[in-house]
């Protein structure tokens, strides 16, 4: 009798203990709240040049925070989302010198559920000097965290282009118009500009910083990575 005793008084206190602790990181939530809780400096992710860069702020760790494209010498500083474009792992390469396109391809957390049919993935683009950006899908994956990291995405000057790797012997790359004010899925592009399937990456061009890849150091992370997400 009292060791029956003895387990009824201290199962209700194991129970507090479990429940004491921080309440596991979900993803919806992260999605969803107004302002992250984190305390992680701001990491430059991505440079195109001395004055235009993609910084990741309030993150949880590199994948997990929010996004902002900024220019310092135009002062735009635009909000991109959360959780999705620091987890791009193919290449960008932004070689417009006229500074008007910039296209930002995104992704999806390591392993996040996507179901039985896939997703899209999506990328935001430019035409405006990265005032304001339109969205338009470029991969369709189970596993697009993985996947991205078959992909090119290149910027002229009056296009940007998609090329995927997954057969490295036969490549494959499309053309994308870019025309000032004009949005994917809204507009009609002119006869004479049309999408091109099937066609050639130019080569030679590179971003005037040379960097390809997106880079976080994951070493830094914030002192609060479990605070409420609320």
């Amino acid at each position: 009798m009292k060791t029956v005793l003895l387990t009824m008084l201290i199962l209700p206190m194991l129970q507090a203990c479990a429940t004491s602790g921080p309440k596991p990181f979900v993803y919806g939530d992260f999605k969803a709240v107004k302002v992250l809780p984190y305390d992680s400096p701001t990491q430059v992710i991505y440079r195109i040049d001395d004055h235009r860069f993609i910084t990741l702020e309030r993150y949880r760790d590199c994948n997990h925070g929010d996004t902002y494209f900024n220019d310092t010498k135009t002062s735009v500083r635009t909000y991109l989302g959360r959780g999705g474009i620091e987890n791009f792992r193919g290449k960008l390469i932004i070689a417009d010198s006229t500074e008007r396109n910039v296209v930002i391809p995104s992704s999806a957390p390591p392993q996040l559920d996507r179901g039985d049919r896939g997703c899209s993935v999506s990328l935001i683009y430019s035409t405006d000097g990265g005032r304001t950006f339109y969205g338009n899908r470029f991969m369709r994956s189970f596993e697009p965290y993985r996947d991205t990291e078959h992909y090119t995405l290149l910027v002229t000057k009056d296009a940007y282009f998609v090329e995927d790797r997954f057969n490295e012997n036969f490549p494959s790359a499309d053309r994308f118009p870019l025309i000032p004010g004009f949005r994917y899925g809204h507009d009609i592009l002119p006869d004479a500009d049309k999408v091109q399937y099937n066609t050639k990456m130019p080569s030679g061009l590179r971003s005037p910083s040379g960097q390809e890849r997106f880079a976080c150091d994951a070493s830094i992370r914030p002192t609060n990575p479990d605070a409420p997400l609320k």
